[in-house]
């Protein structure tokens, strides 16, 4: 393959669309006005942008804050300005959703990667799970109408409740359900499963979404 069709083969798609795939790991936004992205998810952008995140006490960049929620902070960054911005997610594969007017969906905050002005959002920490999921469990409540962009560790897949699932490949669920935590219960003393706290979904409608990979350690 030679220079020019390198070049040409991946350049960027020139289209309308505020939100592009540009590949199954990177994700074009064409910004005019403002638009949330995950803090630290930039990876290039044209134009003229300028990025607002709040400094946690660690260090670095954990995002801007809505609402005053947790002690957590957040995991997302307002970028402003005209340009396009070019988001990833450390390999991660990229969707994006429209959602309609009033209709939610319930994020995980390590799986967001963007969503648009329009887009009301919430940021909080499920109570019921946290205490039992090592760095806890931020998460991202979204309503529409608007678009919104997520990442997974490989392709996800939809469950139809009732059902449990690791709180580590958990990556979004339907606004109106609300998980519990549920004990997985150890067959012999001394040993468990490594399973021991999954969510459960208990409604029998919606949907979740698991991803075929565990975030251990890498909860906001």
């Amino acid at each position: 393959m030679d220079v020019d069709q390198f070049t040409s083969e991946h350049a960027p798609t020139d289209t309308d669309e505020t939100f592009q795939t540009e590949n199954s790991y990177t994700l074009d936004i064409t910004v005019d006005g403002t638009v949330m992205v995950k803090a630290g998810s930039m990876v290039s952008y044209t134009g003229d942008i300028t990025f607002t995140g709040k400094s946690s006490a660690e260090g670095g960049v954990t995002g801007l804050i809505k609402e005053a929620v947790t002690s957590e902070g957040t995991p997302v960054m307002e970028a402003e300005g005209n340009g396009h911005l070019y988001v990833a997610d450390q390999g991660k594969k990229v969707r994006t959703l429209d959602l309609d007017t009033g209709e939610s969906i319930s994020l995980n905050g390590d799986d967001i990667l963007a969503f648009d002005s329009r887009v009301d959002y919430e940021i909080s920490t499920i109570d019921s799970i946290s205490g039992a999921v090592s760095g806890g469990l931020t998460n991202v409540y979204l309503t529409g109408p608007g678009t919104v962009a997520l990442s997974t560790h490989g392709d996800p897949l939809v469950l139809t409740p009732p059902v449990k699932t690791d709180p580590n490949a958990t990556v979004a669920w339907d606004g109106d359900l609300s998980p519990s935590v549920a004990m997985n219960k150890t067959f012999e003393i001394g040993q468990t499963s490594g399973e021991g706290v999954q969510m459960e979904f208990t409604d029998s409608d919606g949907f979740v979404v698991v991803q075929p990979y565990e975030e251990t350690g890498q909860r906001q």
